[in-house]
């Protein structure tokens, strides 16, 4: 296989960015003008007459209103080690642009310019992207044993799995063969490797999650599936077991109903999600189209549908599990559990019942296990496909409980538990595999609805606290705010990111429009401001009076009703205040 190179000299020219890999006799050339991408024999200068930096690698290149942009990678943390390989998290970057066109732009363009920046450095921001230079972190154990010699000699970019590769629409100008070396391929999710001695025993437990780049978005932008079978949210989760040269994982996946289906942001604390009536002809090949893909991925699909049965989720539980009898796939099975009223009164511990009702189809698909002589003993042959409506808290509880029984099984296999031994009664690895599965909840809960995960306190004690009741609450209300107020921008920057919407350069703005342009309307532009006065003269009327008259009472009632007629238009019309994206979007289907 052609690694990466992962120690690199970045010189800033007047014309040319220079990167020289170290060790190596050749250098990568980037004209700064015609942008064109070449592959020299280093010209051996004086260092000192050049600016030089070192880069751990090329996140890729896009082009915005002041012209084409090299984003590189400054910094990393090391994470652990997967099969013998180096594993990163990205931890800095930089945007450097290649002509400095400022001057020729408009102050509303220079402006708008900015907010593509903004946009990049949020998506750059948002934790945590991954990379490797030699171990191919987009694809599962079981797939890389699958694939033929010819294809393991591949650049990682060229055989990376192109649904989890966050930067592929970045790196498309370093396509070419000779650059294999220099494209770095980002997975954005969760990494935990972590090392551990039980019974004498040293293994490494590993957790990986990739987050798709297919349909992706954030919370209430992104909901269900598209004509292509993409489905929102969809993460593929690997457990992985090392032990003396041997090497086991277990798969799982998530994703959002497949069902055309919306829950748009309106002011109200939980909107309630609606299937698109006027696309239910479409929702069986669409549906039908997402399983097949699975299928051909990953084997049989067990559905486990956690959203209530009733009330506003209700509509969503009948129509998915209608669309699946319509299928009626044999290697398909739908297993619907109420999360909400089969746990209520935190008796989480009923979900055991949607453990055993599962157990045996677990047992079945088994699990991949490569000996360290190289010999297959099992291939896992069916998942877990498992939904709540965001796919976040509720799907992780049961995900981790998933993983745990498997877990057992195959360090029982490997015997680093002895007979009769279980997770739980080993302290040490209890306590390792609860935080591990909580971390992984609250980073793809934070991108996908801008905060951590709820229920994670069961995850991390094995039981349900009133204190976590109370972060609950507390996350419930950021993720209230950021939905309704701040997650347009955060959908426009993923969608900016992956090249979903296009930045027509500088004529964009001027000849051309810019979306970024949008006029609020008048009721937008009065009535939050109008609030803001009205609570505060509210406040002023009932906090600074030394003593109460008639007056003074006349006033409070003033700005009281003030206060509630302003709040109540707002609310009224919720859709008209939510910040909502911007950019021309492939993620939303026509």
């Amino acid at each position: 296989m052609s690694a990466l190179f992962d120690d690199l000299n970045f010189y800033i020219t007047p014309d040319k960015f220079i990167i020289e890999p170290r060790g190596v006799n050749e250098q990568l050339v980037i004209s700064r003008v015609s942008k064109d991408i070449t592959v020299q024999a280093r010209a051996y200068q004086s260092v000192e007459s050049r600016a030089t930096r070192r880069i751990c690698g090329i996140i890729g290149t896009i082009n915005l209103i002041n012209g084409f942009n090299l984003i590189v990678a400054t910094h990393r943390e090391y994470v652990g080690q997967i099969n013998g390989q180096v594993i990163w998290r990205l931890a800095g970057y930089d945007i450097i642009p290649y002509m400095s066109a400022s001057h020729f732009l408009s102050v509303s363009q220079k402006s708008q310019n900015d907010t593509y920046l903004l946009m990049l450095h949020k998506m750059l921001d948002t934790p945590y992207f991954y990379f490797s230079y030699s171990y191919d972190l987009t694809h599962t154990l079981q797939r890389l044993h699958s694939m033929p010699p010819d294809f393991l000699q591949m650049g990682l970019n060229e055989r990376a799995e192109s649904r989890f590769v966050w930067n592929k629409f970045l790196l498309q100008p370093f396509q070419s063969q000779n650059l294999k070396s220099y494209c770095l391929p980002l997975i954005h999710g969760f990494v935990s490797i972590n090392q551990l001695n039980i019974n004498n025993n040293q293994f490494t437990l590993i957790l990986v999650s990739r987050r798709s780049v297919q349909r992706a978005g954030v919370r209430l932008f992104s909901r269900g599936i598209d004509r292509n079978g993409y489905c929102s949210n969809f993460v593929e989760t690997e457990q992985i077991v090392e032990f003396a040269g041997d090497r086991a994982s277990f798969v799982q996946t998530r994703g959002s109903i497949p069902l055309f289906w919306a829950q748009s942001p309106n002011l109200q604390y939980k909107p309630k999600p609606t299937i698109d009536s006027l696309k239910n002809h479409m929702n069986m090949a669409a549906a039908s189209k997402h399983l097949d893909t699975q299928m051909q991925l990953y084997g049989r699909q067990v559905l486990v549908n956690l959203i209530d049965h009733r009330g506003a989720e209700g509509s969503l539980e009948t129509g998915f599990a209608n669309i699946i009898a319509q299928i009626n796939n044999s290697v398909v099975r739908y297993e619907s559990f109420d999360f909400h009223s089969e746990c209520r009164k935190m008796r989480w511990d009923r979900l055991n019942i949607l453990i055993d009702r599962v157990a045996h189809e677990q047992d079945d698909f088994g699990w991949f296990h490569l000996r360290r002589d190289g010999t297959l003993l099992s291939s896992q042959d069916g998942v877990f496909r498992t939904n709540c409506v965001d796919c976040l808290d509720r799907t992780n509880v049961v995900q981790s409980m998933l993983a745990k029984r498997s877990l057992k099984m195959i360090l029982t296999k490997l015997e680093i538990l002895n007979a009769g031994q279980t997770i739980d009664s080993t302290a040490t690895l209890s306590s390792l595999y609860k935080n591990v599965w909580a971390d992984n909840a609250d980073l793809v809960s934070i991108q996908y609805s801008g905060t951590g995960a709820l229920k994670t306190d069961f995850t991390r004690t094995g039981k349900r606290t009133m204190q976590g009741a109370l972060m609950d609450g507390y996350n419930s209300m950021v993720r209230y705010f950021k939905n309704n107020f701040a997650d347009g921008f955060r959908q426009d920057s993923i969608d900016l990111f992956l090249g979903n919407y296009l930045v027509q350069g500088a004529d964009e703005g001027s000849i051309l429009p810019c979306p970024l342009q949008v006029t609020k309307g008048w009721k937008q532009r009065t009535f939050p401001s109008l609030l803001v006065f009205a609570c505060a003269m509210f406040f002023s009327s009932a906090i600074l009076p030394q003593v109460y008259n008639t007056e003074n009472m006349l006033f409070l009632m003033f700005w009281g009703m003030a206060v509630g007629f302003t709040s109540r238009t707002i609310f009224r019309h919720g859709e008209e205040f939510v910040d909502w994206p911007k950019l021309v979007t492939f993620n939303q289907d026509p």
